[in-house]
């Protein structure tokens, strides 16, 4: 992390977190007092086993389910301030997501399946800035954009969804396993990208992981277990 994301005022704010599902009559407790800041700038991995809450707040942090109780500021919008359509758009401008499965429309070539997320965003769907031309180079995926997803590999399908992700300049990525679906050697490139998307252009990356070696990658970790960071 940069000294400049080391004294910035934190982009993601946590207090008191709590998340409490119910089956039947009995309450399921998911998350129990979580607190958590983020720093512009930095690449944080969440790491936990399976049942140690890290999906429950990856889900509430991206405002795709509230919590029970505590607090959540995501670039200092308190959450659940915010109507349906506030978190929608919250989610179309200022986080991106990239999940364990792709989800690319098979139908699309890579280029439309980013750039439909640029429509969606507000954003026309003209050609690329160069800016993104650059992070498109970065995350070697220039030459495939004519390409459907039936015609990449894994690896490649992820680069592109982490494309889709960020084309419309979210503050924050939120990444959940994003390495799940991947072989190791596709692995450690996607995070390795990941790395220096995050070092060369200061992008907010969380990304939830099991695997202590994709945590590896990160510039700081943050264990769960049993619903609280430890």
């Amino acid at each position: 992390m940069s000294e400049a994301a080391a004294t910035a005022s934190p982009i993601i704010e946590v207090r008191g977190l709590t998340k409490v599902y119910h089956v039947g009559d009995v309450e399921v407790p998911a998350l129990r007092g979580v607190d958590l800041e983020v720093a512009k700038g930095e690449f944080v991995a969440i790491v936990g086993a399976s049942g140690s809450g890290k999906s429950t707040l990856f889900h509430i942090l991206g405002g795709l389910t509230p919590p029970t109780a505590g607090t959540v500021k995501i670039a200092r919008k308190e959450l659940a301030a915010m109507s349906n359509a506030e978190r929608t758009e919250l989610r179309k401008t200022t986080v991106g997501f990239v999940f364990q499965k792709y989800n690319l429309l098979p139908t699309l070539t890579a280029e439309d399946n980013i750039k439909i997320v640029r429509y969606i965003g507000g954003k026309g769907s003209g050609g690329f800035t160069p800016e993104f031309e650059e992070v498109l180079g970065l995350l070697g995926i220039k030459d495939r954009m004519k390409h459907k997803p039936r015609a990449l590999s894994g690896g490649q399908q992820q680069r592109v969804a982490i494309a889709r992700a960020i084309v419309n300049g979210p503050a924050i990525l939120l990444a959940d396993e994003p390495t799940g679906n991947l072989d190791s050697q596709n692995s450690s490139a996607v995070l390795k990208l990941m790395k220096d998307l995050n070092e060369r252009t200061g992008q907010t990356i969380l990304m939830i992981t099991h695997d202590p070696e994709a945590a590896g990658y990160a510039s700081r970790q943050v264990h769960m277990r049993d619903g609280r960071i430890v």
